[in-house]
């Protein structure tokens, strides 16, 4: 079985490699770093939308190329390489594949489009604090349509135009889409560590909201989503710890310590060498994943468990050995290091902690072998 990526998927990624490094340098990622007034890189979202990159995996019949999921996933590896400061997790992963996965025709003949041309910023809006998410812990409730109740923190919250809300119906959970720019909604930024991709504290009061998918199903509905979103955010993962090792190992290479390039140093090609397992460990994770992604198959929820786990802990890893091979200069604001240690920590929580993810793989292991022997 092949699990490389074909030709027009590696041209792509090359392309999209050369787009990003023109128009989404460090320096435009720190703009929006140092600007409280911009929360995004509006100008990098627009040219993004021009790319074709936000209709991706979406059919040609609702606006999008229809390229489909492993092309989705080469884009996000790039993303992920350049610390893009723009909500296309949010929009693209979450947003666009539940509605893809549940919507009904009308709500894809209305949403799609939009997310294609970059008119829609999504946002997942699920928890209401701290813990895991359960059917006990929702009281965001929906009645006659109105949605009242929390969601914090909601990554992107501050600018979405769309949200996908988790809340109860009748005393049953569902997945609801909400127009954020609509009455009903008021906003409260959160302080996080990574700035580039803000976050907020989301209040309903009647709110205006419709359902996405069958009554009563939203946490298996939410479920699905995560397992989408995981595969295609462990790529950006890849990207990242790929970059890091990049750059770590390009500094041992120049700086000098007593009359000797520092990568000479066995402490030095350790820490390399650490990075580099984790890396391609993770990377085979995302690729079955990806492969579970793009055929359906059975094996999604594994695979993409796996993947997110394995990608979460390579990027957190990768991102802090960069900053220690760096040295003192490393933790200073003027190096790049703190911009991938800080995505690092935003995209192992966004989707649910990497904690979470391991209860789920080994349930879902348990499960497996539970049939497996009946």
């Amino acid at each position: 079985m092949n699990f490389d990526f074909s030709d027009d998927q590696k041209f792509l990624k090359s392309e999209a490699r050369k787009f990003l490094e023109a128009n989404s340098p460090t320096t435009r990622v720190r703009k929006v770093l140092d600007d409280e007034a911009k929360p995004y890189d509006e100008a990098l979202w627009k040219a993004v939308a021009e790319q074709g990159w936000l209709g991706a995996a979406i059919p040609e019949s609702h606006g999008g190329l229809g390229l489909g999921h492993l092309e989705l996933c080469v884009i996000a590896e790039e993303l992920g390489r350049v610390v893009a400061p723009i909500p296309f997790a949010s929009t693209v992963y979450m947003l666009a594949e539940a509605v893809m996965l549940a919507g009904s025709e009308a709500q894809k003949a209305e949403l799609l489009p939009k997310i294609a041309a970059g008119e829609v910023i999504g946002a997942l809006a699920t928890s209401e604090g701290p813990g895991p998410i359960t059917a006990g812990g929702i009281n965001a409730t929906v009645s006659d349509g109105k949605l009242s109740g929390a969601k914090v923190p909601v990554t992107d919250g501050d600018i979405a135009t769309v949200g996908l809300v988790l809340a109860k119906e009748g005393g049953k959970p569902g997945l609801f889409l909400v127009d954020l720019t609509g009455a009903g909604v008021t906003r409260e930024p959160v302080k996080t560590l990574d700035p580039t991709r803000d976050a907020a504290k989301l209040t309903f009061a009647g709110a205006k909201a419709e359902r996405l998918g069958a009554a009563g199903e939203g946490l298996a509905l939410l479920e699905q989503i995560l397992d989408r979103a995981a595969v295609l955010i462990s790529f950006e993962q890849c990207g990242g710890a790929d970059r890091c090792l990049e750059m770590a190992k390009d500094y041992a290479l120049e700086r000098y310590a007593f009359g000797r390039v520092i990568a000479s140093y066995q402490a030095i090609k350790h820490k390399l060498a650490d990075m580099y397992v984790k890396n391609e460990l993770a990377r085979s994770n995302a690729y079955y994943g990806a492969w579970a992604l793009n055929t359906g198959a059975s094996e999604l929820p594994v695979a993409a468990s796996a993947a997110r786990i394995a990608g979460s802990e390579a990027f957190w890893f990768a991102s802090k050995e960069n900053i220690q091979t760096h040295g003192g200069i490393g933790f200073t604001w003027e190096m790049d290091c703190h911009l991938y240690y800080r995505r690092s920590r935003q995209l192992s929580l966004v989707a649910g902690a990497p904690r979470v993810w391991k209860e789920r793989l080994v349930s879902q292991l348990e499960r497996r072998n539970a049939t497996a022997a009946a």
